[in-house]
């Protein structure tokens, strides 16, 4: 049996739950909040290519390359976006976290960290992963900080790796938490969770 298998994970804010055709509509609305797709440095689909976008997750996954998940707000079952496990390696196991985004007034608010809390914790914990990879545009500070924040450490860059929509091609940064890393880096990330749920 296939160690990522579609499952849900629930933690104390979101809830991930796996990818479907269905969730097409609130995938739209979360993307149009802050008009995601619009900025240059990353690959947001649109509320017109986010069909497509859901179908090649779920292709990838059918291949056993991307176990992609709906990221979900407990609070109000309010949709917030997308991530997913890829570049899925089961004989180390090894496993990226990416091609994540939250709608832009979710940010901030404590359901990223939590999100990342039950992947890492899924991919440490259960699946016995030895590292957790997460890979960025080099030009995307906010996305850096908040992998750094995470306590992730930088491998490397893959120069010219990823060509963007604009034509543009990115160095991409490759960060990466080992499984001996993992109980600090879950006491930082339980920590910010924890702060955004007192009242």
């Amino acid at each position: 049996m296939a160690l990522f298998e579609p499952l849900t994970l629930t933690g104390s804010l979101v809830k991930l739950q796996p990818l479907r055709v269905r969730h097409l509509p609130e995938l739209q609305d979360a993307v149009r909040d802050g008009e995601l797709w619009r900025l240059w440095y990353t690959q947001i689909p649109s509320p017109l290519t986010m069909e497509l976008e859901i179908r090649r997750r779920l292709e990838l996954q059918d291949h056993g390359r991307m176990l992609p998940f709906t990221v979900r707000r407990l609070s109000d079952n309010t949709v917030l976006g997308m991530t997913s496990f890829c570049h899925i390696d089961e004989a180390a196991p090894r496993v990226e976290i990416g091609y994540t985004w939250n709608r832009a007034s979710a940010q901030g608010t404590g359901t990223n960290p939590d999100s990342k809390l039950q992947l890492m914790g899924h991919a440490f914990e259960t699946l016995g992963c030895c590292a957790v990879e997460f890979r960025t545009d080099r030009l995307n500070r906010q996305s850096r900080d908040a992998i750094e924040r995470l306590g992730a450490r930088q491998d490397g860059v893959l120069r010219r790796h990823t060509k963007m929509p604009d034509g543009r091609i990115r160095d991409t940064v490759v960060y990466s938490v080992l499984d001996s890393e993992w109980p600090d880096v879950k006491a930082r990330l339980r920590k910010r969770v924890d702060k955004e749920r007192r009242p």
